[in-house]
């Protein structure tokens, strides 16, 4: 039961952080393939920018078209608006359900019994006997 409790607090821990944290994922293509992709700054190209219009022959007649493109990817903490708004009894509810259903799974310890190590007194009469005394 410790190990499900446990797993439920980390999964509870990663949807807080996640839920709350904002990321951007910047992305370089060259035609339709992915080149490079980076989570904390921008993308490195892959260097047809740096080609220089001058370096190429007169002669050559091809017609450079730029293929290359750049694309971002924003997760803001505005885009998570969900919230779920429980009222008074909707709680007491959900309390008590979760309550008994993990009490309904615990483990019941043997019952202690304190004087188990010791011997009962050694009877020379019985004294109810001796007093006509009966519990009905």
């Amino acid at each position: 039961m410790k190990s499900f409790h446990k797993i439920i607090a980390l999964t509870m821990a990663f949807l807080v952080l996640f839920s709350t944290s904002a990321f951007a994922v910047s992305m370089h293509y060259c035609g339709n393939t992915l080149v490079n992709y980076s989570f904390s700054a921008k993308a490195k190209t892959c260097g047809m920018e740096k080609i220089d219009q001058q370096k190429i022959p007169s002669t050559c007649n091809i017609a450079k078209k730029n293929c290359c493109s750049d694309k971002k990817i924003v997760k803001d903490q505005d885009e998570i608006k969900a919230t779920l708004e429980l009222h008074v009894p909707q709680q007491l509810f959900l309390a008590s359900f979760f309550y008994t259903y993990i009490n309904l799974f615990a483990r019941i310890d043997q019952q202690i019994i304190p004087f188990k190590d010791y011997s009962p007194p050694l009877l020379v009469s019985d004294i109810q006997l001796l007093d006509e005394t009966f519990l009905i």
